[in-house]
């Protein structure tokens, strides 16, 4: 649920990526901040392992204009992608305002995307979040790798209910920012219903 901090004028708000490990969650963020004006973001904090997986969160104050003369600000965290994070998942959701689920397009991390997909269900159940209801938008990164799924094959696995997706390559910042925008314009619809 997204802070309103009422001298400051601002209202924050967080949006998670998950995904499983390795699928492109950190090099979201990465290009995100490297690709941002410096007047608009705070520092990015990344806390990683020797083999460069995140094993907290990153994040990314991004400020992107105003509601009622109110400044928002977005906070992007990445959760670890590991299983035996569950934990930092679990605590990294609290408070999600809008979700962006980054699925690895290659075949043999199908399964992994999907038993990704249903922890972050039930993560957001145990906060008491329904998928089904929060701002959330689907990633397809890494399109360009020779082993990709198909389209159709990635939505039949793991988009049933249609959601907004998008395909990426996230090293070059391909449906980078359109995923960005994306779910950051449904946070801020959900925002003005609530308003």
């Amino acid at each position: 649920m997204s802070f309103i901090n009422y001298s400051s004028r601002e209202i924050n708000c967080k949006i998670v990526y998950y995904g499983p490990g390795l699928c492109g969650k950190t090099t979201n963020l990465q290009y995100i901040y490297n690709k941002t004006a410096a007047e608009t973001k705070g520092k990015l904090i990344s806390l990683s392992t020797e083999t460069d997986r995140t094993l907290f969160f990153d994040f990314l104050p991004l400020s992107l204009g105003e509601i009622r003369g109110f400044k928002t600000r977005f906070h992007l965290y990445t959760v670890p992608g590991q299983v035996f994070y569950d934990a930092s998942r679990k605590l990294i959701l609290k408070g999600v305002d809008g979700v962006v689920f980054v699925a690895d397009s290659q075949i043999e991390r199908m399964e992994a995307n999907m038993e990704s997909l249903e922890n972050l269900r039930i993560n957001l159940a145990e906060q008491g979040y329904d998928l089904n209801k929060i701002p959330y938008v689907l990633q397809y990164n890494k399109r360009d790798l020779p082993n990709a799924v198909s389209m159709e094959e990635m939505r039949k696995a793991i988009n049933a209910r249609n959601i907004p997706e998008y395909q990426a390559v996230a090293p070059t910042g391909v449906g980078v920012f359109d995923t960005l925008k994306a779910v950051a314009k449904l946070v801020l619809t959900e925002l003005k219903k609530g308003g």
